[in-house]
């Protein structure tokens, strides 16, 4: 066996030498990384290395120069927790160097203690188990989308857009229940580029996988419509052939790795608790010296084992070289440059916006609706659906005009996710984060709590996703406690960076997707009413200044006011109302549309709507009050909705739970009484 001592004659030696050396070499690099953070993961990257280095010395196309190039494969370690793993490969493909090896899990360095998109050569922010793997499929279905539309306006195939999209997944990643709920979607979309390597290697930081797990996930991979191969996950030629296979099958491949923990180790192999504790000195050094590496010397990496990790780099440069000589025909090409332009340079051109009438009644759901219709038409990145609630959230006409995307329909611009909130959530998020697209995704109000680690995981990564949310309040009516939602308004409002739309009427609704649609570093959620709200006598002018401020007067006194009523969504024309009702005061109307633009806009503009001093604020809100307190003040008064709803017609529940005018009128007098 080969070891540093002949690192001299490494270009004689075996390739099968070579492999297994800078292997090791890799191997060193794991055990020093977590032993000088005295954190991290050691034994799951050691089960996975053979199948990662072979994958990325071998077979991942990627510009050497640019980590970004388009028509990369896509790698995601959905198995966040063996960051190291891909921190060292990365470090031999030169985009990391040995100093941000050493200041793994260290303040503001290019190695956290899981993968983070900001770094080159990482995809997506992972560790949260399972949503790695769906952000994979969001990104399996893009490149199936722009390559197919590109071909449909060209008139023939072309390789512009052409990439596998490669996963790493651990046993922790099967039992997550959104990878099967994610397996069960792609495989009935067929999403052929789709490759999961799953290191089946029994062991997770509890113990041994029996004491959870007794799934026959072959069986089940295979009902789910996919390829599944069962390989040694160590033997180089079994990974060769089943990567070489997966690539040509016509469905989505699950490779299972039957591979050890800690492979390669002195004494730790097959040990459950090297899953997430660094080894001792000793160990490392009895490693090393049984790998052939320096036993003294830390992060040991010779020029040598580079050099044949970036062997391809020359045809790859020459791949990437024939590909832009391709863009700049395409780009100019009369049928394909404006799709083109809006998918590469994230094109979007001034949107036409439906007409609504003053005094006109409709619900914003219904409203969204017909925006969807209009921007959609200049808009072919928009691409998007419903969690099987179409008639519901009003896309049921965009699912006609443009048809379902479909495993012999890739172009079809709408996807049906079925019921499955937190795989669609998980999948925009990995289709925006593929480039080129902006995805949007519906469902009602109250199962946003199933997409929750999605929408926190999309603000993390800054990606602009648009999150349709209808039935927003008690209002869904007969249907009962379980689909009104209560808290979910402000528990949205909770994520940092994550832009919460709660609009008015129609108009503000239309200033509100528009705003969302150019907030490229930003999630949002559009929270629409099922019941029908006045379409507010404003000129759209100031509805559009207002909404981009989060908050604005729709409803001033002649005088200071005494009374500011502060509403949002449906709650606004209940406002107007309460304030004409309310005739012997001075009272202003605040629409507050979006906390998070309010909350950047200037002291002063702040001071403007909402005054300091000389006038009581009441926030009406059909939801939890908590969180209002910070706008109204300390005399200030909350109107809202601080218990779980019931089942009854809506107009009953509003005279329930005090949401008339009437009853909100003397809501507001009692409390100026207790005051007095």
């Amino acid at each position: 066996m080969h070891d540093y001592k002949d690192i001299n004659s490494f270009s004689e030696w075996s390739p099968t030498d070579k492999d297994k050396f800078s292997i090791s070499v890799l191997r060193g690099l794991i055990m020093d990384s977590t032993r000088k953070a005295n954190s991290g993961h050691p034994g799951g990257p050691m089960s996975s290395l053979d199948f990662a280095y072979i994958l990325f010395k071998d077979y991942l196309k990627f510009d050497p120069e640019d980590p970004n190039w388009f028509d990369r494969d896509r790698f995601i370690l959905s198995a966040g927790h063996m960051s190291m793993l891909q921190y060292g490969l990365l470090h031999l493909m030169g985009w990391l160097k040995l100093s941000d090896l050493k200041n793994f899990r260290q303040l503001k360095s290019k190695t956290p203690g899981h993968p983070e998109v900001e770094i080159p050569g990482i995809e997506c922010t992972t560790g949260p188990l399972g949503q790695g793997v769906a952000m994979a499929a969001g990104m399996a279905l893009s490149e199936t989308y722009i390559a197919q539309n590109i071909e449909d306006k060209y008139g023939e195939k072309t390789s512009i857009i052409d990439h596998y999209t490669y996963v790493i997944a651990s046993d922790g990643d099967m039992q997550e229940p959104i990878t099967l709920g994610t397996a069960s979607l792609a495989g009935h979309l067929g999403l052929k580029k789709l490759i999961v390597y799953y290191d089946a290697n029994n062991a997770q930081i509890s113990g041994e996988i029996n004491r959870a797990d007794s799934t026959d996930y072959k069986t089940v991979f295979d009902g789910l419509g996919w390829s599944v191969q069962e390989i040694n996950g160590h033997d180089h030629k079994e990974i060769k052939f089943a990567i070489e296979k997966a690539q040509v099958m016509d469905k989505p491949s699950l490779i299972i790795g039957k591979t050890i923990i800690a492979k390669g180790t002195a004494t730790k192999e097959g040990d459950y608790t090297t899953h997430g504790a660094p080894f001792n000195h000793n160990e490392i050094e009895l490693t090393k010296e049984n790998s052939g590496l320096p036993s003294k010397e830390d992060f040991y990496v010779p020029n040598e084992v580079i050099n044949i990790f970036q062997h391809r780099y020359k045809s790859l440069s020459k791949t990437v070289k024939s590909w832009r000589q391709l863009y700049e025909v395409l780009s100019n090409h009369e049928k394909t440059k404006s799709f083109m332009d809006s998918i590469f340079n994230s094109k979007i051109p001034s949107l036409k916006y439906p007409e609504f009438i003053s005094g006109e009644k409709i619900a914003t759901r219904k409203a969204f609706g017909s925006i969807l219709d209009s921007v959609s038409l200049s808009l072919p990145q928009l691409i998007g659906g419903s969690a099987d609630l179409e008639p519901s959230n009003y896309t049921g006409n965009f699912a006609k005009s443009y048809g379902d995307y479909k495993k012999n329909n890739k172009s079809g611009r709408n996807i049906a996710f079925g019921v499955r909130e937190f795989p669609m959530a998980a999948m925009m998020n990995g289709m925006a984060l593929h480039g080129g697209l902006i995805p949007f995704g519906g469902t009602f109000l109250v199962f946003s709590d199933y997409e929750r680690p999605a929408l926190r995981l999309a603000a993390i990564q800054k990606i602009r996703v648009i999150h349709e949310f209808t039935h927003d309040s008690f209002y869904v009516g007969e249907d009962g406690p379980t689909h009104q939602p209560i808290e979910q308004i402000m528990s949205l409002r909770a994520i940092p960076d994550f832009y919460v739309f709660r609009p008015a009427d129609a108009r503000e609704t239309s200033i509100c997707v528009d705003y969302a649609l150019k907030l490229k570093n930003n999630p949002s959620a559009l929270l629409l009413t099922r019941q029908s709200v006045p379409v507010l006598d404003l000129d759209k002018n100031v509805i559009k200044k207002g909404v981009s401020k989060g908050a604005y007067i729709v409803k001033d006194s002649e005088e200071k006011p005494d009374l500011i009523l502060i509403g949002t969504g449906s709650e606004v024309a209940l406002s107007i109302d309460v304030a004409k009702k309310m005739s012997d005061r001075n009272i202003r109307v605040v629409s507050m549309p979006c906390w998070e633009l309010f909350e950047k806009q200037s002291i002063d503009y702040k001071n403007e709507i909402l005054p300091n001093r000389g006038s009581m604020k009441i926030s009406i809100e059909a939801g939890i009050t908590q969180g209002w307190g910070k706008y109204i003040g300390y005399n200030g008064l909350c109107i809202g909705l601080n218990q779980y709803g019931m089942s009854a017609p809506a107009d009953i529940l509003a005279e329930e739970f005090g949401f008339t005018v009437e009853k909100v009128v003397a809501k507001i007098q009692n409390h100026i009484k207790k005051l007095i």
